[in-house]
């Protein structure tokens, strides 16, 4: 995902500073429509991936409740658990990073292409 993200948003930003400018309006208009499409599918990974970073914080925090409240005997097991919970709640608060600030980026270029076929409409 992380590929595909960053090159929709490198074909956009040469788009935008190599051929917008000579382009034709209708080809600019068929390039924000496309763009506003993965958009789409951007926002809903993002949401996606909020809600599994949620749940393994959740199972992280109930693993971490387990290993004080549990005998004695359940703790190598519930430690491991914990540990592993705790590996991907990192992992997937990383990549939820990536994927918010690149959405946040896409929101930009997106505005730029709208500024330049209406310039009259504040963005």
């Amino acid at each position: 995902m992380k590929a595909y993200m960053k090159d929709t948003m490198n074909s956009i930003r040469k788009y935008i500073d190599e051929e917008m400018q000579s382009a034709p309006e209708e080809k600019t208009r068929k390039v924000l429509a496309e763009f506003e499409t993965k958009i789409a599918y951007f926002q809903h990974e993002r949401l996606i991936h909020l809600i599994v970073t949620f749940f393994f914080a959740l199972f992280l925090l109930m693993e971490i409740y387990a290993l004080f409240t549990l005998p004695v005997a359940y703790s190598l097991i519930c430690g491991i658990l914990v540990l592993l919970f705790f590996a991907l709640v990192v992992a997937y608060v990383f990549h939820y990073y990536f994927l918010e600030n690149s959405v946040q980026q896409m929101y930009k270029m997106r505005d730029e292409i709208t500024r330049f076929l209406d310039p009259g409409v504040k963005v």
